[in-house]
């Protein structure tokens, strides 16, 4: 399917690794011109030598932490300035600490809030208004199906992430016609965290093998597996087009159907 986006401009945080990385990877093959984020120097211009060979459009760094207002600000205005405008805005965080609730300080809430919250409001204010010109444009929010279903040992994410589907809702109808705000509910896909998190799990004697540990996550799916970021970043570039023209304010589970939620 051609999504008719090359030549697109795209700004997506947090793209250096993880989910981030595979929807800039999608919108990058696209043909669309995508600004990468991230806190770590050395992992954005890996990536933007890795993407640079994945389409037509042009890939550009940009090191940044998306809890400063000034490094946001320079974000926006990156893709401004290099590409002529902004058309798409993809939002990544990555995951806050493990724990249970009795076992977050109050320093790691506030971190937590900083990163998701108020990183998601700082990022839409300073895109809005190029988001809006020419036109118009998207706004996809990568968060987790912990918003939908909670769990125990992800105390934090479950809980500060909530407000963000709120604020996509609402920016949805602020910010529209001209812009559409979407949100992706992603559940276990093989990120380098999730890659982490089963060496973990063979060190500590949980599972026989790596295999044997991405095999126990994927049996609690329909699908009996767990995602490819590719996946995930697939869904990202078509809420980015305009084949999902008639799509906005939405929560959208990409999970395998692990979620047990009717809404």
């Amino acid at each position: 399917m051609d999504l008719r986006i090359s030549g697109n401009a795209a700004v997506v945080t947090g793209s250096s690794r993880g989910l981030g990385k595979a929807s800039a990877k999608a919108l990058a093959h696209e043909g669309v011109n995508v600004v990468i984020n991230g806190r770590n120097a050395d992992d954005v211009e890996a990536t933007v030598e890795e993407l640079s060979e994945v389409g037509d459009g042009d890939v550009l760094g940009c090191v940044g932490d998306i809890t400063d207002r000034n490094d946001v600000a320079e974000l926006i205005d990156t893709a401004v300035t290099e590409f002529g405008g902004l058309d798409h805005l993809v939002t990544s965080a990555g995951g806050p600490p493990e724990g249970l609730l009795g076992e977050i300080s109050d320093e790691e809430w506030q971190a937590g809030f900083d990163l998701l919250v108020m990183g998601y409001l700082r990022v839409l204010e300073e895109a809005a208004e190029p988001l809006q010109a020419d036109g118009g444009g998207t706004v996809v929010d990568i968060e987790s199906i912990s918003v939908k279903e909670t769990f125990g040992s992800l105390g934090l994410g479950s809980t500060v992430r909530m407000p963000t589907v709120g604020i996509g809702k609402i920016m949805a109808r602020d910010l529209g016609p001209e812009v559409r705000v979407n949100t992706v509910l992603p559940g276990l896909y093989e990120t380098g965290r999730f890659k982490e998190h089963v060496d973990h799990g063979v060190e500590e004697g949980q599972f026989d093998s790596y295999e044997d540990g991405v095999d126990n996550y994927g049996a609690v799916s329909p699908l009996e597996r767990i995602g490819d970021p590719d996946e995930l970043g697939d869904v990202v570039a078509f809420l980015s087009s305009e084949r999902s023209s008639f799509l906005t304010g939405a929560a959208i589970p990409v999970d395998g159907g692990v979620t047990n939620s009717n809404l």
